[in-house]
């Protein structure tokens, strides 16, 4: 029996209800559900809200050092191409690989830049920003030589020896930006200290006082270089610390220009929120947001924008949740739930050009990345590519799976899914499910007769792990597996069909994304 998701489609009017309706509250699940279609009601002229495309204005990925290469740097513009992002977060660019300081046998700290303006050069021409993750810590300066966490790369996470050449690091770091790329350019950057010092990236004891430590040297150094520079943090795992770090900036008089956090949709409740009650995976990232969202409005810096720098699906290697297709109306669904409650979301990753874990052994081994080794687009790419076509202008129903929105030409956009769990027995969603379908009626009270473009995601469209099931899941593809691989992933041209008697029905499989553009 297909769940019912009738839930009073109609136009919310108010603007106390618009922001509610901006994601703060979900529809209530029934007790008892029967089948039924959904009814989307869109008034001309309704009133709507802004829809800054929060969830596309930066990704992550990997480390430093892997943005040299050319697989990188192809992933970087076909995603730039797709999401028109603005900015890119990755790990370590003070690591040893990237070779910015040595102590000679005097102690003097020595400074190269060769590959950090190589790194900065090809983000840049890419017509992407750098959002600097100051991390990790280079031998130079460590404190504890083996301190490194469990990464193939093994990066040192240790506190500084002195914090004195730490200050130097970031000094000459940030200095050499200003000059290379002049201060106009990185005042448009953000600098963002450390990554997730609440868990095992950070081995100073006690672990929050000595990362604030961190954090107030590193930021009073970057102020002295350009006051306009923007520094944030505290960068934490699971929705951590941040009420504790705001007061204590506000007690110490310590620049924060923005708050940055982590959490992943398969973290729990106990780590997140202090409670073990099971949150599902479509639930977690946005609960945790809220939460976010409200230490902040409760500091001392209750306007301070609120970045989730990492978020994903599951931080696991789950091929059926961030290979799949899944993954198309679990975006949809986290930005409807995230909208109102933060300025900038990084899925982490844009790419499979990715080794915390060693080398890719496989081209679909529940990856973090949009893009599947040698450039094969992922359902989650193309999930990416169809929201991003929403207008920036959200009209707010009572459907918790549908947004409605409009562009500033008066184009009206609409996105629907039908969500379903990620079955763990199945390597890949090969099998599909067709007995979970969700059918919806949109409507319009206006007398023109559009066109309407259909584009798809779901187990026949756009997903490439069909195809590699179908090949029998090879660790190693020939190049012209490869090549239909990546024909396999390509979304398919959209459907054309006419608007009759002012309404449309829609029919969306089990975790199938749609996006409709009435002309």
């Amino acid at each position: 029996m297909t769940p019912s998701r009738h839930c009073g489609l109609e136009f919310v009017g108010t603007a106390l209800v618009l922001v509610v309706a901006l994601g703060m509250v979900m529809c209530a699940e029934a007790a008892a559900r029967v089948d039924s279609t959904d009814v989307i009601t869109v008034h001309d002229g309704a009133p709507d809200v802004p829809f800054p495309h929060f969830w596309e204005s930066m990704f992550g990925s990997g480390r430093a050092v892997l943005t040299l290469r050319e697989d990188y740097r192809h992933d970087l513009r076909a995603v730039k191409a797709a999401t028109d992002f603005r900015y890119v977060r990755f790990h370590n660019i003070f690591h040893d690989e990237v070779g910015l300081v040595t102590r000679d046998g005097k102690g003097k700290l020595h400074y190269n830049f060769s590959y950090v303006d190589q790194i900065y050069d090809g983000i840049l021409d890419a017509g992407v920003r750098p959002f600097v993750e100051l991390s990790f810590m280079p031998l130079a300066i460590t404190s504890h030589a083996g301190a490194v966490m469990s990464f193939w790369y093994h990066p040192n996470v240790a506190p500084p020896k002195r914090l004195g050449d730490w200050d130097d690091l970031v000094r000459h770091f940030v200095t050499h930006l200003v000059e290379r790329y002049g201060s106009d350019e990185v005042a448009r950057w953000y600098f963002e200290v450390w990554n997730e010092p609440n868990i095992d990236f950070w081995a100073g004891h006690p672990r929050e006082s000595t990362y604030f430590a961190l954090y107030q040297h590193t930021a009073a150094v970057i102020k002295a270089v350009d006051a306009r520079l923007r520094v944030g943090g505290p960068a934490t795992a699971q929705a951590a610390w941040v009420g504790d770090f705001l007061d204590y900036a506000w007690r110490h008089g310590t620049p924060v220009d923005f708050v940055s956090s982590h959490v992943y949709a398969n973290d729990t409740g106990l780590h997140v929120f202090g409670d073990p009650t099971p949150i599902p995976r479509n639930g977690m990232v946005c609960r945790a947001v809220t939460k976010l969202h409200e230490e902040i409005r409760r500091s001392p810096f209750p306007s301070l924008p609120l970045f989730l720098t990492e978020y994903n699906a599951s931080y696991r290697n789950e091929p059926e949740v961030t290979d799949s297709v899944f993954m198309g109306p679990w975006l949809a669904d986290t930005i409807r739930q995230c909208t109102g409650l933060v300025d900038m979301m990084s899925y982490w990753t844009l790419s499979d050009v990715f080794e915390e874990q060693g080398i890719v052994k496989s081209p679909f081994y529940g990856g973090f990345g949009l893009i599947a080794e040698r450039g094969i687009p992922k359902p989650s790419f193309n999930a990416f590519a169809l929201l991003h076509k929403l207008g920036n202008h959200l009209i707010p129903v009572a459907s918790d799976h549908a947004l409605v929105t409009k562009r500033d030409d008066g184009t009206l956009v609409i996105a629907l899914w039908n969500d379903a769990e990620p079955d763990p027995r199945r390597v890949a969603d090969s099998v599909g499910d067709q007995n979970g379908e969700q059918r919806f009626t949109i409507e319009l009270d206006r007398d023109a007769h559009p066109q309407i473009t259909i584009w798809r995601l779901d187990h026949d469209h756009g997903n490439a792990l069909k195809g590699y099931d179908a090949m029998g899941r090879p660790s190693s593809p020939t190049r012209s597996q490869i090549g239909e691989l990546v024909a396999d992933g390509a979304l398919p041209m959209p459907e054309e069909a006419p608007m009759t008697e002012n309404h449309v029905n829609v029919v969306v499989p089990s975790q199938g994304l749609v996006v409709l553009e009435f002309h």
